[in-house]
């Protein structure tokens, strides 16, 4: 009897504008993908009838580059990705008109408050029958900083450590109350089981919460969390409490080793392998050809000025001045950062192994932000992504584009088809909730 095929997960990172610092400027490219929000609808209804798992959002709570500007920079003035839609209201809005596809968005715990994110997601998740995911991050654009009342960004340490804690008060909050707590009984009077509500009593370093929440538990148990680290922090917190984890990953032995690592480390928590779906971010520029490929990824790149490229990755060299370097240099030696730590690694990493000059760095970096860019056919992108599926470097992956909405259009309806003809993509969304999709289990209530 033959082994049932490994299948593929897909999310679509709705990184609007685009993802690639002058994708906007494309003859094809909708620049108000970003604040409008009926191509917000339109996407996630497109990602949807191509049965890709989740759509995703992320967020910034600043305009990255504040600083920046405010000294005088205004090369930023060229930069896209400006401005967004706060992405859970956003949510909320998006479950109405869909029907399966998930809905996961970032918010912070640098700057949250765990009982509003807790009720938050859990109100997603009511309006979307189970749809709906939080993915877990700490803030890493310092920007974010200034618009909370701090000088400096909070330390790296100091930031990861909040994060768990802020974990342990939202997942317990979405404890509050077990399946069966609402009677809801007209005859008896009683709305509802006062044994089956549970105050959370949490007093810790940096919260107190007492609870519970006023939001009964959720159509798939709780919401999905996803987790986006990847320092050593990053992978020990998304082995602790992630149902996915979203990476930067651009060559198969670094992602087999990140995809081990982080399963290996579950058992430390009372978790299996299984228990997380890891799902590395792609770019792909899909041709009927090679040759066509080729071509639309030199035209974008041609959009891209060498300053704006510049700007771009100083973002991750914090502490030099990145445009006091020779263009056709190496790439010069970073001072360890107090974000993105990373995803700097994986620059650097990337300079050093592909010898590649400063321009060359940011150039790389301005298309896809770190992400594995894939240039080619339908056939060719498929077969990558087919191999890491069955040599244990991912279980899925986040299709960036570079712009919207005609290479979502053309992953969609090119490689989509190919994965399916190989036996690794489903031809119909498995269940009602994004964890039936994902194959994940509802957790248990720690009360119940």
């Amino acid at each position: 009897m033959s082994r049932a095929r490994k299948q593929l997960k897909l999310g679509a990172f709705l990184s609007v504008p685009g993802n690639h610092l002058a994708g906007w400027r494309h003859p094809d490219a909708v620049p108000e993908t970003d604040m409008d929000f009926g191509w917000y609808m339109r996407l996630a209804q497109l990602a949807e009838h191509w049965l890709y798992d989740t759509i995703f959002f992320q967020d910034t709570v600043a305009v990255a580059g504040s600083d920046a500007l405010a000294a005088g920079d205004l090369t930023r003035t060229r930069l896209s990705r400006i401005v967004k839609l706060e992405p859970t209201a956003t949510l909320a809005a998006l479950a109405v008109g869909t029907k399966h596809i998930g809905l996961i968005a970032t918010a912070t715990t640098t700057f949250n408050e765990p009982y509003n994110i807790a009720r938050r997601f859990s109100t997603i998740d009511h309006i979307s029958n189970g749809r709906a995911g939080w993915n877990l991050v700490t803030s890493q654009i310092e920007d974010e900083a200034g618009n909370f009342g701090l000088d400096t960004h909070v330390d790296h340490a100091l930031r990861y450590e909040r994060a768990i804690e802020f974990y342990d008060v939202v997942a317990g909050l979405w404890d509050s109350w077990e399946e069966d707590a609402f009677l809801r009984d007209k005859a008896s009077g009683v709305w509802f089981d006062v044994n089956k509500m549970h105050f959370l009593n949490h007093r810790g370093r940096h919260f107190a919460v007492r609870g519970p929440l006023n939001v009964s538990r959720t159509p798939q148990g709780r919401p999905v969390v996803a987790q986006a680290g990847s320092s050593e922090p990053g992978r020990e917190l998304a082995a602790r409490t992630a149902d996915v984890v979203f990476t930067a990953q651009t060559e198969l032995a670094a992602a087999q080793e990140f995809y081990a690592d982080v399963k290996g480390r579950t058992a430390r928590y009372g978790r299996g392998p299984d228990d997380i779906k890891i799902m590395p971010g792609i770019t792909p520029v899909v041709g009927r050809t090679e040759a066509e490929a080729r071509e639309k990824y030199e035209e974008l790149q041609a959009l891209l000025p060498d300053d704006v490229a510049l700007a771009a990755l100083a973002r991750f060299t914090r502490g030099i001045d990145i445009f006091s370097y020779p263009l056709h240099g190496p790439m010069p030696d970073l001072p360890e950062a107090n974000s993105a730590k990373s995803r700097q690694k994986l620059i650097m990493d990337m300079a050093k192994k592909q010898n590649l000059s400063l321009i060359e760095t940011a150039r790389s970096v301005s298309a896809a932000q770190g992400h594995r860019v894939l240039v080619g056919t339908a056939d060719y992108i498929a077969s990558e992504l087919e191999e890491w599926l069955e040599k244990d470097a991912a279980d899925g992956f986040n299709v960036i584009c570079n712009y919207y909405p005609k290479p979502l259009q053309d992953f969609s309806e090119l490689v989509i088809p190919e994965l399916q003809r190989r036996g690794i993509f489903r031809t119909a969304y498995e269940g009602r909730t994004l964890r039936d999709n994902l194959g994940l289990k509802v957790p248990a209530n720690r009360y119940g």
